[in-house]
C-alpha cells in the first residue's frame, strides 16, 4: 500500500465518518421529536411496496416525461453504486477490481453495464438541467423550492459520469488491453485521447486526476445528501416500505385518536413534536418534485394550500427545532400559552426557534381549510409520502385545541350535535322519502322476527336532499326488482361522522360513530350497502377502529353484481345513442380503488351508451370540490374547484355527466348551473333504474 492509498482510505474514512454522523443525527431527531407508531406488520405488502413503488418506480412513471428520466437516473445509480465500490476499492488496494473473482466473461458484462448505464444516466440528467433551466415547469416552480441545489446536484451527477469515463480513456491509453468492445464508450474516448497526443506517461497521470476527482466528487455527494433536499436519494426506499399509502391496512383511513388517555394534553398536531416519526420521515424523504402541489385541486385553482410546501416546512421546522428539544422533549411537548417561553434561555436564534411552531409560523390556518382531503397529492408522490396525515393532525389541534375553525362549518357542528346529520332537518324525518314505498325498518323487520338480507344505509343526503332523494328512490327501486330483502334504519340512523372527523372534530365524529355503531350491533347488521362514498369508506374502513366490524358495499359494486347475475329485468334497447362522461368520486376512487364498477354499472345497463373519459380520470380523477368538509365552507380565492371539473366533464362533449356520489351530484350540479349548461346530471343507479321493466 503506497502512501497515495494511506491518504485515500483516510479521506474515505473521514467521509464515510461524517455521513454516519449525520445520518445518525438525523434518526436522532426523527426518532426522539416524532412520538411512536408501529409501521413494521405485513412484512409482504410492505415488500411487495418497495418492489414495485420503489425499485419499479411505478408512481414516479405516471409522468411519462420527468419520470421516464428520473426512473433512468434512479436505475442508472443502481448499478453504478456497484462500480462505485470496485472504486473505492481500488483506491485503497492497488490493482482491485472485480475481475480478480469474477468469470472474465461476467465481469466484461459487468463493465458493459458500467459504460451503458453511465451513458443513460449523463443523457437523462442533461435533459433534466434542460429542464430546470430553459423549460422550467411549474410546478418546479415556488414554494422556496431548492432549484439551486437540484441544479447543483445534477451537474454533480454528470460530473461524475464524465470523470468516470475519462477514467476509462486515459486507462485506453495507458494500456491498450485495458479497453476493449465490452467498454466501447471508453474504447471510443481512448482513441479521441490517442488522437490529441497524449502519451502513456501523461495518460496515467489523466487517471491518477480523473480517478480521485471522481472518487471525491462520490464521497462529496454522499455528505452532500444530509444537508439537501436530495437526501430522498438515501431514504426513499426506507420510506416506501414502511408507508401505508398503498397499504397495508386500508388506505386513506386518518389516525386512530385516544380521547379518553389519561394524562392526555395534545390533541392533533400544533407542531413537530406533536406528529409522529413517520411523518418526519416524509418530510426527509420529499423530493419537491411538485407532483402533489400539481395534482392538488385546490392549488390548480389558484388557491394558497401546497401539499409540497406542507412538506418542506415540516422539514424545515424540524431541522429549526430538532438541535434544541432533542434535549429537553417533554418540555418542548407541552401546549405553550406564551409564545416567548423559554427565549431568554439562549440566543437570538434559539428564542426564535423555540417561539416559532409549525401550525402558523410555518402553514398557515388559511391553507389547512383549503383542503379536500381528495388524496391526489398522496396518490401522486413517487416515494409514497402521506402529506394529508400532517393536514389531518393539524386541522384535530385547530379544532380540539384552539376551536379555529370557519365560521361556516359551525351550523354544521351543531347540527350534526343535536340533529344526527350536517344539516338543521328534524331526524323524525330521515324516512319520509320511503313513504308510500313499502320500505321496511329494522325495527319492524325485528318485531317480526325477521332478518334482511342487507341494510340500505341511506346517508344524511339521501334522506334530506331533494336532489339526492330520487338517488335513494331510485337504488330502492333497484332492489326491489331484483328481489333483494333489504331495510332501512329509518330516523334510528344518523350521520356517520365523516364530515366532523375530516373538518378535525374528532370528539364529535366518535360520538356519532359510537352512537351508529351502538345502533347497527344491536341489530346484528352485517351487511351494509350505501351510495354514499363517504358513509361507505368511513364505516367501511374507520368504524373497526372503534369496534365496529360490517362488511360495507357501494351501491355500484353491488349493482354491478346484480346485473352480471341477471337479476335486474331491464327493457330492450331503444337504438338511442348516449354519450356519458363519468366523474370518479375521490372517496370512491382513490380511498377504495372503485373505478370500474360505475362504469361497468353504465355498460349493462345502457349497451349502446358511449362512455367518454374526461382529460383528468380514474386515479388522476380531479376532485369535485366538497371533500375535507369543503362541502359547508364558500370557496374565497381562485377559481371554484366544481367549476373547473365541470369545464372539464363538458369538454368531453358528453351528452351527460354519470355520478356515484350525492356530494359529486350536488357540486356537479352547481357547476353546470354556474356554466348555464343544459346537459343534465344522473347517479348510476337513475341511469339503471329509468331502464327497469
Amino acid at each position: 500500500m503506497t502512501a497515495e492509498n494511506v491518504i485515500f482510505l483516510a479521506v474515505v474514512a473521514l467521509a464515510v465518518g461524517l455521513f454516519s454522523y449525520n445520518v445518525q443525527r438525523l434518526v436522532h431527531y426523527m426518532r426522539t421529536i416524532g412520538h411512536a407508531e408501529n409501521r413494521t406488520d405485513h412484512t409482504l405488502v410492505r415488500l411487495r411496496n418497495l418492489l414495485t413503488i420503489g425499485l419499479a418506480q411505478t408512481k414516479i412513471l405516471r409522468d411519462p416525461g420527468a419520470g421516464v428520466l428520473h426512473a433512468a437516473v434512479f436505475w442508472g445509480f443502481l448499478v453504478l453504486t456497484a462500480g462505485t465500490v470496485e472504486v473505492i476499492i481500488a483506491g485503497i488496494l492497488p490493482g482491485f477490481d472485480f475481475g480478480v473473482f469474477l468469470p472474465r466473461l461476467l465481469y466484461q458484462l459487468f463493465q458493459f453495464s458500467q459504460e451503458l448505464f453511465g451513458v443513460l444516466v449523463l443523457g437523462a440528467v442533461s435533459l433534466l438541467l434542460y429542464r430546470r433551466l430553459v423549460v422550467r415547469p411549474r410546478r418546479l416552480q415556488g414554494d422556496k423550492i431548492h432549484s439551486g441545489d437540484a441544479i447543483f446536484v445534477l451537474a454533480m451527477i454528470a460530473g461524475l459520469m464524465v470523470t468516470l469515463f475519462l477514467i476509462g480513456a486515459f486507462e485506453g491509453v495507458r494500456d491498450p488491453a485495458a479497453v476493449g468492445p465490452f467498454r466501447p464508450i471508453s474504447f471510443a474516448l481512448t482513441s479521441l485521447v490517442r488522437g490529441m497526443g497524449i502519451s502513456p506517461a501523461a495518460a496515467a497521470t489523466g487517471v491518477t486526476v480523473s480517478f480521485w476527482a471522481h472518487a471525491l466528487l462520490i464521497l462529496y455527494f454522499l455528505n452532500h445528501l444530509p444537508y439537501s433536499k436530495h437526501l430522498h436519494v438515501v431514504v426513499s426506499l426506507p420510506n416506501v416500505y414502511l408507508s401505508n399509502t398503498s397499504g397495508p391496512g386500508q388506505v386513506g383511513v386518518m389516525r386512530a385518536m385516544d380521547l379518553e388517555a389519561e394524562n392526555a394534553e395534545q390533541f392533533g398536531a400544533a407542531d413537530v413534536t406533536h406528529l409522529s416519526w413517520k411523518n418526519l420521515l416524509d418530510s426527509y424523504s420529499c423530493t419537491e418534485c411538485g407532483r402533489c402541489t400539481a395534482a392538488c385541486p385546490a392549488n390548480l385553482t389558484g388557491k394558497v394550500l401546497s401539499p409540497r410546501k406542507v412538506m418542506i416546512n415540516t422539514r424545515q421546522r424540524l431541522m429549526e427545532l430538532a438541535p434544541l428539544a432533542v434535549g429537553d422533549l417533554e418540555e418542548f411537548r407541552k401546549p405553550r400559552l406564551d409564545a416567548g417561553e423559554g427565549a431568554d434561555a439562549g440566543s437570538e436564534t434559539a428564542a426564535s426557534a423555540i417561539a416559532n411552531r409549525l401550525l402558523d409560523n410555518y402553514v398557515t390556518e388559511e391553507e389547512l381549510w383549503q383542503c379536500t382531503s381528495c388524496r391526489a397529492c398522496v396518490q401522486e408522490c413517487p416515494v409514497a409520502i402521506d402529506q394529508l396525515d400532517i393536514i389531518n393532525e393539524l386541522r384535530r389541534n385547530l379544532v380540539l385545541m384552539e376551536s379555529r375553525f370557519p365560521a361556516e362549518v359551525q351550523p354544521a357542528f351543531e347540527s350534526l350535535e343535536r340533529n344526527g346529520s350536517p344539516w338543521a332537518f328534524n331526524p323524525a324525518d330521515r324516512g319520509l322519502w320511503a313513504e308510500g314505498l313499502e320500505i321496511s325498518t329494522m325495527a319492524e323487520l325485528m318485531e317480526k322476527g325477521e332478518r334482511p338480507d342487507i341494510l340500505f344505509w341511506v346517508g344524511c343526503m339521501g334522506s334530506f336532499d331533494d336532489r339526492a332523494k330520487k338517488i335513494t328512490v331510485s337504488f330502492a327501486r333497484i332492489l326491489r326488482a331484483a328481489d333483494i330483502k333489504f331495510a332501512i334504519l329509518g330516523q334510528e340512523e344518523s350521520c356517520n361522522g365523516d364530515p366532523a372527523r375530516r373538518m378535525g372534530n374528532e370528539y364529535l365524529y366518535q360520538m356519532l360513530a359510537k352512537q351508529a355503531i351502538e345502533t347497527l350491533d344491536r341489530y346484528e347488521v352485517k351487511t351494509i350497502v350505501t351510495f354514499c362514498p363517504h358513509c361507505f369508506h368511513q364505516i367501511g374502513n374507520e368504524y373497526p377502529q372503534l369496534g365496529g366490524n360490517y362488511e360495507v358495499i357501494h351501491h355500484s359494486t353491488f349493482i354491478e353484481r346484480l346485473l352480471e347475475q341477471d337479476l335486474v329485468p331491464l327493457r330492450g334497447e331503444d337504438g338511442r345513442r348516449l354519450t356519458m362522461a363519468y366523474h370518479d368520486s375521490c372517496y370512491l376512487g382513490r380511498y377504495n380503488d372503485v373505478y370500474d364498477a360505475p362504469r361497468e354499472t353504465l355498460r349493462r345497463a345502457l349497451p349502446v351508451v358511449n362512455i367518454v373519459e374526461p382529460k383528468r380520470t380514474r386515479s388522476r380523477g380531479l376532485c369535485c370540490g366538497a371533500g375535507g368538509g369543503r362541502m359547508f365552507m364558500e370557496e374565497s380565492q381562485g377559481k371554484r374547484i366544481n367549476v373547473e371539473r365541470t369545464e372539464e366533464l363538458l369538454a368531453t362533449g358528453a351528452d351527460a355527466i354519470a355520478v356515484a356520489c350525492p356530494f359529486c351530484m350536488t357540486m356537479m350540479t352547481d357547476g353546470l348551473t354556474a356554466k348555464a349548461s343544459q346537459v343534465p346530471v344522473y347517479d348510476i343507479s337513475e341511469v339503471v333504474a329509468s331502464r327497469l321493466r
